[in-house]
């Protein structure tokens, strides 16, 4: 099926990824840091990336940008998927670009289907709406927050 990158610095996140997303026929290689990740990404151009915020060094969000700066990998899809939860900081990581966000815990059935519906390009319509519809919630969420703390 198609080959995807899961980064994350805690190893436990990564072997879980890869053996969800192994048992749907995937070939996934692990990363452990943003540099090591940009690097396979050169060599072995992945066809989705798994990605946490939250890394010592080069963080998440440094990797997208990067990723996105670059017209080799910028059409790759990104899922973040972090323990960050915050709204403030989940609305800026999705207002970033394209990709997508799921938070830490996170179902191993909802993280497979999830990757394989941002895999078919069938599917770029409603991933638009869905990514829609989640920057809304976050918007309202962080006004209510504010709101909240005045």
């Amino acid at each position: 099926m198609a080959k995807i990158l899961s980064v994350d610095d805690e190893p436990s996140i990564v072997r879980l990824v890869s053996a969800t997303l192994t048992a749907r026929g995937h070939e996934v290689t692990g990363a452990h840091s943003g540099v090591e990740a940009l690097a396979i990404v050169k060599s072995e151009k992945p066809d989705l990336i798994v990605l946490d915020i939250m890394m010592p060094g080069l963080d998440g969000r440094d990797v997208y940008r990067r990723l996105s700066a670059d017209p080799g990998t910028k059409d790759i899809p990104v899922l973040f998927l972090s323990a960050i939860g915050e709204f403030a900081s989940q609305l800026d990581t999705v207002e970033m670009g394209e990709a997508e966000y799921m938070t830490k815990p996170f179902s191993p059935k909802e993280l497979a289907d999830q990757v394989e519906t941002m895999l078919d390009p069938a599917n770029a319509a409603e991933r638009a709406r869905r990514r829609q519809s989640q920057l809304s919630r976050l918007r309202m969420m962080v006004t209510i927050m504010h709101r909240e703390h005045e």
